[in-house]
């Protein structure tokens, strides 16, 4: 991988982690696309560089996440994130194999998409305005939807926004608990990332620091403009869109897999 190539897959990092539309999804095809090797670099890299994008959550949200006084809001993150923890240390090995896998990609683009179709008149009857109203219950069972995500092509960000909506929250406040519950869920995920990586490989190289880091930095601006534009999209039109898009990529995906353009 190259700076400009690292470049590319942080901005899809940045445009996507936030949208219904499976950044990881996406990262794997523009890793197809421009021929980069799939190595354990590689694979460390396309989760890594999300630190940067979550950083943008935190500084949106920073009164928040700095307000010591609302210990509520960190415990049920914390509640929230502890399904995604044990069923990824559990099953890691599986995962990874998943993240080579292009087909299981473009059907869970496909399957999701048609899922988003109908998610608007799915919930009709939201009465939960902010992550203050979210119960602990509430937050465990969103958690649990979050691991749908685990599947590269499913978006943590549309499994965790159905499950809040499903838990009675509003469109918006699906949205912002599901973007407050990726700080931890990927803060553990790189940090499990880089020390088995930093384990395996025996350290990084000064090249491999400099494209995380170059990563990290574009995936935090990009998705700083991201999230703005995703709240204010989603109070108008919901998720109908995201759903045509998601189908659409998927059928062409599946086509260029047939074709032989890339490789499953």
């Amino acid at each position: 991988m190259d700076i400009i190539q690292s470049i590319i897959i942080a901005i899809v990092e940045g445009l996507t982690e936030f949208l219904p539309v499976s950044s990881t999804g996406h990262m794997i095809i523009a890793e197809k696309l421009l021929q980069i090797p799939d190595n354990e670099f590689t694979k460390m890299f396309t989760v890594a560089i999300q630190l940067g994008a979550i950083l943008a959550v935190v500084v949106l949200y920073w009164k928040k996440f700095f307000d010591f006084k609302n210990w509520q809001f960190y415990l049920k993150l914390i509640v929230g994130v502890i399904p995604a923890i044990i069923l990824g240390l559990l099953f890691s090995k599986k995962i990874d194999a998943l993240l080579e896998s292009t087909t299981t990609v473009a059907v869970a683009l496909l399957l999701g998409g048609i899922v988003l179709l109908f998610i608007d008149k799915m919930f009709t009857s939201p009465r939960i305005q902010s992550e203050r109203q979210v119960s602990f219950t509430s937050a465990l069972l969103i958690g649990l939807w979050q691991c749908l995500a685990m599947v590269p092509g499913v978006s943590r960000s549309a499994a965790s926004i159905i499950g809040g909506m499903q838990q009675k929250l509003t469109r918006s406040a699906a949205a912002e608990f599901s973007f407050f519950l990726a700080v931890p869920t990927m803060l553990a995920a790189t940090g499990y990332k880089l020390y088995k990586y930093y384990k395996d490989a025996g350290g990084f190289s000064s090249d491999e620091i400099k494209l995380l880091a170059i990563g990290n930095v574009v995936a935090f601006v990009v998705a700083l403009l991201a999230i703005k534009f995703f709240i204010g999209f989603l109070k108008k039109h919901g998720f109908r869109i995201w759903g045509i898009y998601r189908i659409i990529l998927g059928v062409l995906l599946l086509i260029l897999l047939y074709t032989g353009y890339i490789k499953s």
